[in-house]
């Protein structure tokens, strides 16, 4: 026998309301909108609209409680997978989520974000909650146009038209390798990976020192507490030694450190890493960022390293 809360359920569609059961004493009603319902567990459902109101459930094993947390990943067909991609995008994820927490523990007040391209990493922070100033640095003219405009809107972030070395001077740029451009030229592993480096185009670019660009950027801040991220295609040790003895001034920092070299004279992952930690920085997470499809070798990795020195005092 049909409760009086089926019978009602039943009657909804013919005054046009869709409703969308969800289990005993549960459902979803909407004026117009139909819904597809993925079931996480027994008191959480994941909804999307759709043109029916057909009920499909995550499939054995696609939900994924992670720890302790409260967390649950969702995975429609989990064995259907591209294993690579799922591991790529989880570690860009937690790399921001760390980054942010970083920012938030040390008190950072500054970032510098050295290889801006057209401010993706610094629209990131803002969408984590990070308000503090953001120093960009971009050194080519068409690249540099849309992260001006990105900007703009912006009122305590910053851009500077140049690169960052370990000397004041003008350089040649290769460009056209989307966001990949480089002061160095792409060894013979970079151009057999990427088609785009048998390009040759090169642009005439401004290359300053860190340390003489760090007093403006911190200008009018009482207590600076900059944070140093690196994505230079292989150029973040030159970028490094521009700050000279002002290195010590940076609570943290972000490299983008390779295991297989994509550009010629580029750093391997254990050279960057010990002249960091000879800085007093230590890793406090290590995050692929590009890995081969043949073989699952890590290519590059996103460091992070914190001075545990400037840690808050509990």
């Amino acid at each position: 026998m049909r409760t009086l809360y089926r019978r009602l359920l039943g009657l909804m569609p013919r005054i046009g309301v869709q409703v969308t059961d969800l289990g005993p004493g549960t459902a979803l009603v909407s004026r117009r909108a139909a819904y597809r319902v993925t079931g996480a567990d027994k008191d959480t459902w994941v909804l999307r609209r759709t043109r029916d109101a057909a009920r499909s459930e995550v499939a054995e094993g696609g939900t994924v409680r992670l720890g302790d947390t409260g967390a649950l990943l969702l995975m429609e067909n989990p064995g259907g997978q591209d294993e690579r991609r799922l591991q790529l995008a989880a570690a860009e994820y937690l790399c921001t989520q760390h980054v942010a927490a970083m920012l938030e523990l040390y008190g950072v007040n500054c970032v510098f974000d050295v290889g801006a391209n057209n401010g993706q990493y610094a629209r990131r922070l803002r969408r984590l909650g990070y308000s503090g100033r953001i120093v960009s640095f971009e050194p080519t003219s068409e690249t540099f146009a849309r992260l001006e405009k990105a900007a703009a809107a912006d009122p305590d972030w910053r851009v500077y038209r140049c690169g960052l070395g370990r000397e004041g001077t003008t350089a040649e740029i290769h460009i056209g390798w989307k966001t990949m451009n480089s002061l160095l030229p792409a060894s013979d592993y970079g151009k057999g990976r990427y088609s785009r480096f048998t390009k040759a185009d090169t642009e005439e670019i401004r290359v300053r020192r860190l340390d003489e660009v760090m007093a403006e950027a911190l200008d009018g801040l009482a207590d600076p507490r900059p944070y140093l991220k690196m994505d230079t295609q292989g150029y973040d040790l030159e970028v490094f030694a521009g700050a000279g003895e002002r290195i010590a001034e940076f609570v943290g920092m972000q490299s983008e450190v390779a295991v297989l070299k994509l550009y010629e004279g580029s750093p391997g992952m254990g050279e960057a890493v010990a002249v960091y930690e000879a800085a007093g920085f230590g890793i406090t997470g290590m995050y692929p960022v590009t890995r081969e499809a043949t073989t699952g070798r890590v290519i590059e990795f996103d460091c992070v390293l914190m001075r545990a020195d400037a840690a808050p005092t509990p």
